[in-house]
C-alpha cells in the first residue's frame, strides 16, 4: 500500500497523517507527503525562495513525526508547482499512490482545503481511494470503523479495506440499509385497518417484503463480512430501514464512528452533488472521517 497524505500546515492536514499512522504496516507500507509550496508564497507574496524551503521542510519534519519511526522504506516528500488539486492528482499518479488522504472541515458540503476546494476536485479526480479526515484519532486508543455495503460496491470496498492494517483496537462494524418502499415496519395508517379484508391483503403482502428484503440483506451482510479483516468480524451485522445516507450518518454517531468507509458508483458524481447520493450524503454531514472507495464502471 502507497499512501500520499496532502499536508498544509492546517491542524486537520496533520490529523490526516495520524490517522494514516493507524491504518497502514510500517514494515509493508510507503507513505509521501505533499506539499504545495506554490500556496504557501500565496499567502505570503513577499516571502523569499529561501522561507518557503525551510517551511516545507519544517513542515515535512513536523508530519514525518506523527508518523511511526519504523519505516521500513524512507517518508518521501513530494511538492509541486501545480495548483494544489492538481499537484495532489498528478504526484498521486506519478507516485503509483494506492489512496490519496486529506483534511477537510465536518460540516457543510465538503469544505476548502489549502486554498481552494481541493478535496472535492481530488475526489472527483482521483481513480483511487480518497480518504477524508474530519478529526484527529481517538485518544482512549480504539478506532471505531464502519463499512457500508452496497452490492456494487462491495468487492471493492472490501479489497481496500482489506489492504490496510488494523490494529488489534480497532472495533470493526458493518452496516447495511433496506431502502425498498415497502422495506419498513407497518405503517400506523395501514395497521388501523387490517380488519377489511382487501386492506389486510396489503398490510400481508407489505409485511412479507419487509421481511424478505431484511433476510435477503441479511445474507448478503453477512457474506460481505468474510471478505473484511477480522477486525470486522466480531460483530453482527447492522440492517437499518430507510434513506440510506440519513440511517448510516444516525448510526455512525450513535456508535462515536471514527472512520466510515463507503462506496462510489459510477452513478454517485460527486462532482454533481445529486440529490439523495449516498456518498454525498455522508460526506457532507459526517463528523467522523469518511474513507471513499470508486467502484469503476463495467466496460
Amino acid at each position: 500500500m502507497k499512501v500520499l497524505i496532502g499536508v498544509d500546515g492546517s491542524p486537520l492536514s496533520l490529523d490526516a497523517v495520524r490517522v494514516v499512522g493507524h491504518i497502514i504496516d510500517p514494515s509493508e507500507d510507503q507513505v509521501a507527503i505533499y506539499f504545495s509550496p506554490t500556496e504557501l508564497q500565496q499567502r505570503l507574496p513577499e516571502s523569499s525562495s529561501s522561507l518557503v524551503s525551510r517551511s516545507a521542510a519544517d513542515l515535512f519534519a513536523e508530519a514525518r513525526a506523527l508518523l511511526p519511526t519504523e519505516f521500513a522504506k524512507p517518508v518521501e516528500m513530494i511538492s509541486s508547482s501545480a495548483s494544489a488539486a492538481v499537484g495532489i492528482l498528478e504526484s498521486a499518479s506519478g507516485w503509483h499512490a494506492d489512496l490519496v488522504a486529506l483534511g477537510a472541515r465536518s460540516h457543510g458540503s465538503i469544505e476548502r482545503f489549502l486554498l481552494g476546494s481541493v478535496s472535492r476536485a481530488v475526489l472527483h479526480g482521483a481513480h483511487l481511494p480518497v480518504l477524508i479526515v474530519r478529526s484527529h484519532p481517538p485518544e482512549d486508543g480504539t478506532f471505531r470503523t464502519m463499512a457500508c455495503h452496497h452490492p456494487a460496491s462491495a468487492a471493492a470496498v472490501g479489497a481496500t479495506l482489506k489492504d490496510l492494517h488494523w490494529s488489534k483496537e480497532t472495533d470493526g462494524t458493518v452496516i447495511g440499509v433496506a431502502e425498498s418502499m415497502l422495506a419498513g415496519p407497518l405503517p400506523s395508517w395501514l395497521e388501523k385497518r387490517v380488519r377489511d379484508p382487501d386492506t389486510a391483503a396489503i398490510a400481508q403482502a407489505w409485511q412479507a417484503e419487509h421481511d424478505d428484503e431484511v433476510h435477503t440483506l441479511s445474507s448478503k451482510l453477512e457474506a460481505f463480512q468474510t471478505i473484511l479483516p477480522q477486525c470486522f468480524h466480531g460483530k453482527p451485522p447492522i440492517i437499518v430501514e430507510g434513506n440510506p445516507g440519513d440511517r448510516i450518518l444516525e448510526q455512525a454517531k450513535k456508535d462515536h464512528t471514527d472512520l466510515i468507509t463507503i462506496g462510489r458508483t459510477p452513478t454517485d458524481k460527486l462532482s454533481r452533488w445529486l440529490l439523495g447520493s449516498t456518498s454525498e450524503a455522508v460526506l457532507s454531514h459526517a463528523t467522523a472521517s469518511v474513507l471513499v472507495v470508486p467502484v469503476e464502471k463495467n466496460k
